[in-house]
């Protein structure tokens, strides 16, 4: 027998767990938008930093105005930006998974 493979985790299983272990979950990604939708937090869960980031500022900023009135332009701009990211989260969350696995297979 060859002990030099005894406890090693073969190549297609090891993938599987990197992938599991990886990929991205639709359910989580819809709980952290209808929850923390207006601060970004399904953008940053989804690896869109950048724009999660401007999110946040804008409802941060729309509320510190809103006294003004201002701020209420800026909230109703992130409420519908949010409201069209809704339909956009399946096609990011596939689009990462499947990159995941070709990394992986590959």
């Amino acid at each position: 027998m060859d002990t030099s493979r005894v406890g090693m985790v073969g190549g297609d299983a090891r993938s599987l767990m990197l992938y599991e272990a990886n990929k991205k979950s639709m359910g989580v990604a819809y709980l952290l938008w209808f929850f923390l939708g207006g601060m970004g937090g399904h953008r940053f869960y989804c690896g869109r930093t950048g724009s999660a980031v401007a999110q946040l500022m804008l409802t941060v900023f729309g509320l510190i105005l809103a006294a003004v009135g201002v701020g209420l332009v800026l909230l109703v701009g992130v409420g519908l930006w949010v409201l069209v990211d809704a339909f956009l989260i399946p096609g990011w969350i596939a689009g990462h998974n499947n990159l995941l696995a070709h990394q992986l297979g590959a």
